[in-house]
């Protein structure tokens, strides 16, 4: 981590506070506690984008930190080779009160200068505003490190039932010597009525102790905001019950406004680099954000899997061609189930189908001509009529 400090510190950003949101109190478990989880959360950020055609001078990561960490980055050209630099904004306003100037200081390069903004390089900005990613994430560190503490000193707690108080020297060393034998497996004995009227036992456990419970799921429901807001959808719905799927998409549209705000800085900036300079750079979403944005544009398909099959369509393949028979009666068509899906007569079976499914087809066509034969009979035939009456009594 000590490279991590160092490179933050020649970028002038500090990582994490523990004074974030109770100043003058610095704690030291806070501290690194929030490091932590600020710097791994960087991790996972530093896959959200994928570039194409960087210069060599320009690593993607190094791009990323700076744009993440400062919010800004001003591409520019040095020596024939192009770098990205962090640094100030100023000069005076333009027409919508946009900085004109970008002052910069890099002593790898010795080089320090004062650059006008679209004449001698590019702003690229990590969001419309330029506020960047850490604050968000100096705000859930704080709330994680807070909670975590709070866990650790519960569950601690959670091992004293009671708490013995004794009146004499002779009472607490019986009372340490009872302790010492349930400790070691044995049957500790009390053999002075002394003792218990000098021992008092008082429960430390109440209704309203903390509960681990509650505090999982507060660990949880800042887990799940901490990604919502940085795109990715991590559910924290409370509900002890199953949830419907509804109920587990109800923040999709809420995902991604922040994460299409920072892709489109960055076009917008590399566009600008690209007609400057005649270079090709190109940048899109990857890893989980890319799966996210492509399932909402296309419902119905899952990312997940290794082949990617869309369940609202029809999977090809050999179909049976159904339709409905034009000799059939109405009225007796809505009894009769077997009048829905019939293979026409001129469906062309193939010389190379399997033999059993050549047999089931023949029998399926019998079938459909003597259900045909009983639909086209005239019902008002008495013959009949009184057949089927007969029929009806046997």
């Amino acid at each position: 981590m000590s490279r991590c400090k160092d490179l933050l510190e020649h970028l002038g950003i500090d990582i994490f506070n523990s004074d974030y949101m109770e100043p003058g109190k610095h704690n030291d478990v806070k501290q690194k506690l929030g490091q932590q989880h600020v710097f791994y959360m960087l991790d996972k950020t530093q896959v959200m984008f994928d570039y194409e055609g960087l210069p060599e001078t320009i690593p993607a990561r190094n791009l990323e930190i700076m744009l993440q960490l400062n919010g800004n980055v001003f591409f520019t050209e040095v020596e024939g080779k192009y770098y990205v630099f962090t640094g100030g904004l100023g000069g005076k306003p333009d027409v919508y009160y946009e900085p004109t100037i970008y002052t910069v200081a890099n002593p790898a390069l010795a080089f320090s200068k004062n650059l006008t903004i679209g004449e001698d390089g590019v702003l690229i900005r990590n969001d419309s505003y330029g506020v960047g990613l850490l604050p968000l994430f100096q705000k859930y560190a704080n709330l994680l490190a807070e909670n975590e503490i709070t866990m650790r000193i519960a569950d601690i707690n959670s091992r004293i039932m009671f708490l013995l108080s004794a009146a004499d020297d002779r009472t607490k060393a019986s009372a340490e010597k009872f302790l010492k034998d349930v400790t070691d497996g044995k049957l500790g004995v009390i053999s002075d009525n002394a003792f218990l009227e000098s021992l008092k036992a008082l429960p430390t456990a109440t209704q309203n102790s903390v509960r681990l419970t509650d505090l999982i799921e507060f660990e949880q429901y800042l887990r799940a905001g901490w990604f919502n807001d940085l795109g990715i959808n991590a559910n924290y719905n409370m509900k002890r019950e199953s949830i419907s799927p509804d109920e587990a998409q109800l923040n999709d549209d809420a995902l991604l406004p922040f994460v299409d705000d920072m892709l489109e800085c960055r076009r917008i900036g590399l566009d600008e680099v690209n007609k400057m300079y005649g270079l090709d750079i190109s940048v899109n979403l990857a890893s989980s954000w890319l799966k996210e944005q492509m399932q909402q544009l296309t419902p119905g398909v899952d990312f997940d899997s290794d082949e990617d099959v869309n369940i609202n369509e029809e999977i090809p393949g050999d179909e049976i061609i159904v339709s409905e028979s034009e000799n059939i009666n109405p009225e007796n068509a809505q009894n009769d189930t077997k009048s829905e899906n019939i293979i026409p007569e001129n469906e062309n079976i193939s010389s190379e189908q399997d033999p059993t499914i050549e047999e089931e087809i023949q029998d399926i066509k019998e079938d459909i001509e003597e259900i045909k034969e009983l639909i086209t009979e005239d019902p008002e035939d008495p013959e009949e009529g009184a057949a089927d009456e007969g029929n009806k009594t046997e």
